[in-house]
């Protein structure tokens, strides 16, 4: 589930592009998780004049979860607005700890058993990287911004944002695992008409991948698992 679709507005046109994936050399950092692809790369258009071309809020904010299950999260990438509550529910049989210890949302939601679910608020842009202190190969990524005009790759890399209102936009790109190999691509600034704009191609190289080794919430290597049952 991702941001709420800003209101259909007769002046809004589409946004597209399509991702292409420029390969690094095989790292065995990836084992246990997808290989690189062009899916899940995500564009969104920051106005440049705040409030001149974002709609109003919806009357009914949708409700964002981050579910464990079967030792997963689900979904694995979820994007967010700025200031979202987030739930995070356990559907397993067995404790989880949920922890996230990088710069988009700091937290630690201690043990909590199945059934049961707690929440946090994303209260600034960024990424979060969310892992679990008991299980080392769950791992998910909450993507918060602030703006409605935004959009999620295809498997075949094609990324489009619609409704978006006439204006100047500053184009911002994120994967999980590659970065634009034009710098100037991510942080572009578009002039949004009456018809819609094609962005062409935006070519990512391979980068290390963040949720494939990293360590528990004390900064130590995880230890054998022993699920804890309730």
């Amino acid at each position: 589930m991702g941001i709420a679709a800003p209101q259909l507005c007769a002046q809004g046109v589409e946004v597209s592009a399509k991702v292409l994936l420029r390969a690094s050399s095989p790292s065995n950092d990836r084992k246990n998780h997808n290989s690189p692809s062009v899916e899940n790369v995500v564009l969104w258009l920051s106005p440049l004049k705040p409030g001149t071309t974002v709609p109003p809020s919806p009357a009914r904010q949708p409700l964002y979860r981050l579910v464990q299950k079967d030792k997963m999260f689900a979904p694995h990438l979820l994007v967010v607005p700025t200031g979202t509550s987030v739930q995070f529910p356990n559907e397993d049989p067995f404790f989880h700890n949920v922890f996230s210890l990088f710069n988009g949302k700091r937290f630690d939601l201690g043990l909590y058993e199945s059934g049961t679910t707690r929440s946090v608020r994303f209260d600034r842009e960024g990424v979060s990287y969310i892992f679990c202190n008991i299980h080392p190969e769950m791992g998910a990524v909450i993507l918060a911004i602030s703006t409605p005009y935004y959009g999620v790759s295809a498997k075949n890399g094609v990324v489009s944002i619609r409704n978006v209102p006439p204006g100047g936009y500053r184009l911002s790109v994120w994967s999980e695992n590659g970065e634009p190999v034009d710098q100037t691509a991510g942080e572009q600034v578009i002039q949004v008409l009456s018809e819609p704009v094609n962005l062409g191609n935006i070519t990512l190289q391979t980068t290390a991948d963040a949720l494939a080794r990293h360590e528990n919430k004390f900064g130590q290597d995880y230890k054998p698992s022993h699920d804890l049952h309730y």
